[in-house]
């Protein structure tokens, strides 16, 4: 395929974690259609996951497989790195979307929640992206995380979910300089894209509408469209997280 800028690109292999659905498999068709070959990674969503590699293969056979894992538990993690790698015999970007959410009002928390939280939102992403660094490394790739506004404006009754990305963000930074030069790490913080389907996520969603700029909710193809800006076409970017919330950070 050829860039925006001119230049041919080699078709990239990318593990999205979580990809299954929602934001995550909004991601895995705009990377595909800009020619990319995909690796859906589930935890426990086979059937969705097999739904959408079996639509990507019949646009473009061959070009999407699934891998299965527990991201919470971390010894698995270079098993699943190795379990992505054979899929087409090589990676160049890992995408960690994968995420758990859910308020922990203070008074109510748990060892379980923080575990939860932490490990989905921050101690997955470090792991998955030590263990496929010599890999992103040895190609020259790069590591999107999914961050969130939230890292920087704290959610009431969220404060370990709050945490947890308020430390991939960092996480974000920190890679970018402990990988660079040969792999670019980036992330994209979403304001009121997609509000989880569980019951407990009661936060007002249509009140974090209304405080941002635009006044109106974003759609996951806004996210995905800038996880494919930086993967295809941010060379020099790197060590930068964009929000992607309407202007929700910059409005009171």
């Amino acid at each position: 395929m050829v860039q925006s800028n001119g230049k041919r690109q080699e078709n990239k292999r990318v593990l999205i974690t979580g990809a299954a659905r929602r934001v995550g498999a909004e991601i895995a068709r705009q990377l595909h259609g800009a020619g990319m070959d995909l690796i859906i990674h589930y935890r426990g969503s086979r059937d969705e996951a097999q739904t959408l590699a079996d639509a990507l293969n019949a646009l473009r056979p061959g070009s999407a497989g699934l891998v299965q894992g527990d991201l919470l538990k971390t010894a698995d993690l270079p098993r699943l790195a190795e379990d992505a790698k054979a899929v087409f015999g090589g990676l160049d970007v890992l995408v960690n979307n994968a995420s758990t959410f859910y308020p922990t009002p203070v008074g109510q928390i748990t060892e379980q929640h923080w575990d939860d939280l932490m490990g989905s939102n921050l101690k997955a992403p470090l792991f998955l992206s030590q263990a496929l660094a010599p890999e992103l490394t040895a190609r020259g790739g790069c590591i999107v995380n999914i961050v969130d506004i939230h890292a920087l404006r704290p959610l009431k009754g969220y404060p370990v979910y709050c945490a947890a990305k308020a430390g991939l963000w960092m996480l974000t930074q920190s890679l970018a300089r402990e990988l660079g030069p040969r792999v670019r790490v980036n992330g994209i913080a979403p304001g009121a894209i997609l509000w989880p389907e569980a019951a407990e996520n009661s936060a007002p969603h249509e009140d974090m509408i209304q405080r941002t700029a635009l006044k109106r909710e974003g759609s996951p193809a806004d996210i995905a469209r800038t996880a494919l800006f930086l993967i295809r076409d941010a060379d020099y970017i790197t060590g930068q997280v964009i929000p992607v919330d309407g202007g929700r950070t910059v409005s009171q």
